[in-house]
């Protein structure tokens, strides 16, 4: 792969600065008119009904608005938004392929997702959002060599957020923190909106927070809320940071405003830890909403968060953890489905089995404390020589932790 460095991802020399947001971002997304992305193109829509291009742009701009708020809703209206474009212009329709891959990748059809964005790839081998699509559907395939030449075919077409976003995964998952960090700035340098200005922002502050840097952590999160005062992930953050300064009570607060309006399982898990570690019940709040969310899950055989398998194997039933992660297994192979998975096999007793998936998820070399804690503590019950090392590597990556995450019972 032309310009790769060891087989990873190449970034190139950085490129100029937009001057102002104003000049570089679209009318639609300048954040000075006031006026969303997806307010701009349900306009665009009104004023021209007939236009493929406008309903195209308006599911992009619904899986967007879902992304950035969490909002699973809008997902709906982008499908019916692209059924629209499709109706217009079922032939030569780029923005309907990749907008479909999106929408596929937004609801864990990763296999769909790869064959649209390889479709769009072959419409037209020069755009970037092709390439995105068949990326994001890589990496959840666990197709990580695949995923790697579909960024750097983005980073040398457009250079800009949304292929050093996934530049910055790759090199993270690939145990390149620093240079993970460089792309994430480029990613803000390259920022044209407030949204995206704040998911990268926020994605530096998780990875200094990953690494136990917790000032670091802290500054991005607070400049990810300054970009979108609302981010979620900003104000998960922040709680976090504010639980590893020991101010148990105020991070609580912060959690419980959080997920009163986003009950994501991430921070109700997060917050049901953070509560249970410091003497509370864990059967709150969180629990009720967690086992709900598994229910529902179980139910309407939906994706599975990877949070929720590790909600079920700590605090549920590590049975059902096992049934949901296998589930996820078969269309989902990425490392933290890996992850996931062992931890689930672990709780329910089947340390054996549970070994080969954190060794998978340790392959690509991502330096995760999580997977590390999980592969040391199972590899400790196997009495194997290596679980006491693991575990250390996992503390001294990030000591905050595990004061939070439930200590082993067997």
């Amino acid at each position: 792969m032309a310009g790769c460095v060891a087989g990873l991802l190449y970034l190139g020399p950085h490129p100029p600065r937009p001057q102002t947001r104003q000049a570089t971002a679209a009318p639609a997304g300048a954040p000075s008119t006031g006026i969303s992305p997806a307010d701009a193109a349900r306009k665009a829509t009104a004023s021209y009904p007939g236009d493929p291009v406008a309903w195209a742009g308006l599911a992009r701009a619904e899986i967007e608005q879902a992304r950035t708020t969490l909002d699973a809703a809008r997902l709906g209206a982008a499908d019916r938004a692209l059924r629209r474009s499709l109706a217009l212009d079922a032939v030569d329709n780029y923005g309907a392929v990749t907008g479909q891959g999106f929408l596929a990748n937004a609801r864990h059809e990763f296999v769909k997702g790869r064959e649209y964005g390889l479709r769009a790839t072959r419409m037209a081998p020069d755009r970037p959002d092709g390439y995105a699509v068949l990326a994001d559907a890589e990496i959840q395939l666990g197709n990580y060599p695949q995923a790697r030449a579909a960024v750097q075919r983005m980073l040398d077409i457009a250079p800009a957020t949304a292929a050093y976003s996934r530049a910055a995964y790759d090199l993270e998952t690939n145990g390149r923190p620093e240079d993970a960090a460089i792309a994430l700035q480029r990613a803000v340098d390259s920022a044209v909106t407030d949204d995206e200005r704040g998911f990268a922002e926020a994605r530096l502050g998780d990875l200094a927070w990953s690494q136990g840097k917790v000032d670091v952590a802290e500054r991005r999160y607070r400049r990810a809320l300054a970009s979108v005062p609302d981010h979620p992930y900003g104000q998960a953050g922040i709680a976090r940071v504010t639980a590893a300064r020991g101010h148990t009570g105020k991070a609580l607060e912060l959690y419980a405003r959080l997920v009163e309006r986003t009950p994501l399982p991430q921070f109700l898990l997060e917050s049901l830890e953070l509560r249970g570690a410091s003497g509370g019940s864990r059967q709150g709040s969180e629990w009720a909403a967690l086992s709900a969310h598994v229910r529902m899950v179980r139910a309407d055989v939906a994706p599975v968060d990877p949070h929720l398998i590790l909600y079920a194997a700590d605090h549920g039933d590590p049975k059902t953890a096992v049934e949901l992660a296998r589930r996820e297994w078969r269309h989902t192979r990425s490392v933290i489905i890996a992850d996931a998975l062992g931890w689930a096999l672990h709780r329910a007793g089947q340390d054996t089995e549970a070994l080969t998936y954190t060794r998978r998820a340790a392959s690509t070399g991502w330096r995760n404390a999580l997977f590390l804690h999980h592969r040391g503590t199972i590899e400790q019950v196997l009495a194997l020589p290596e679980g006491s090392r693991h575990l250390s590597e996992a503390r001294a990556l990030n000591p905050h932790l595990f004061p939070h995450h439930p200590a082993p019972d067997r």
